[in-house]
């Protein structure tokens, strides 16, 4: 019986299972036979659930801030790197389904853990910041995108930071996959573009350092657990991987 190390699930159809595994088998051969659908429904729940939040949590019971946030000054122009986050998911994803499913699925268990992780931590302990200038003295493209962003993404759910957690969870996945081996200049733009990104959050004050290091650590966490749980079911005598494993 073949074991899919990054769902953990079974996924050999042709060896029978038993009776309190079926339903697990089924969601994950599912899964495996349907990623771009997979991929989908998670980010309608994910979308759902964030701005549900936003709409609930006014009022934020945990104010985020430390020293360090006082020294770093507002700078509009950060917004290009901030908003390239929203084309980096998706080139990552389709990227690694078509050319290296292993770590498409590596992928979509770490950042899509963080992220549901991270709507938990929203809910259980609402928080927000009081960073942002009241206004922004500078008349620029920049400034208006920045303004534009503000007034779609409100200064609470910070803590982590979802921008950090799943960019930093898409270069582990450049890191590992061997499509970009020998292909330095990807890695070195993924990674110069992921140190921008991270800067990004605290240049434009949408992110305490605070919730920066706290994104890290929880992608960091969930790449060591997802790694060791791979692992061990790599190391199984009994398990074969099936096509959609490494």
């Amino acid at each position: 019986m073949g074991i899919c190390p990054y769902l953990l699930l079974p996924t050999d159809k042709t060896q029978p299972f038993r009776r309190n595994d079926a339903m697990p088998t089924r969601i994950c051969r599912w899964v495996t036979d349907h990623p771009i659908a997979f991929a989908l429904i998670f980010f309608v729940f994910y979308l759902i659930g964030f701005f549900t939040l936003e709409q609930l949590i006014t009022e934020p019971v945990y104010l985020i801030h430390c020293t360090l946030d006082d020294w770093i000054p507002f700078n509009e122009w950060f917004i290009f790197a901030y908003g390239s986050w929203f084309f980096l998911i998706p080139w990552a994803l389709i990227t690694l389904l078509r050319r290296d499913r292993s770590n498409y699925f590596y992928l979509c268990a770490v950042m899509f853990s963080g992220m549901a992780i991270c709507l938990l931590l929203y809910l259980l302990f609402p928080n927000g910041l009081n960073l942002r200038p009241q206004t922004i003295p500078i008349n620029n493209p920049a400034a208006w995108l920045v303004q534009a962003a503000w007034s779609m993404d409100t200064s609470t759910n910070v803590c982590p930071s979802i921008h950090v957690a799943s960019t930093l969870a898409i270069l582990f996945a450049v890191w590992r996959s061997h499509i970009w081996h020998h292909r330095k200049l990807v890695v070195g733009g993924c990674t110069l573009l992921t140190v921008l990104i991270c800067l990004s959050t605290l240049f434009l004050k949408q992110h305490s350092v605070v919730d920066v290091l706290c994104g890290i650590a929880l992608t960091v966490l969930l790449h060591l657990a997802v790694t060791q749980l791979y692992r061990r079911f790599s190391r199984s005598k009994s398990a074969t991987c099936s096509p959609t494993c490494p």
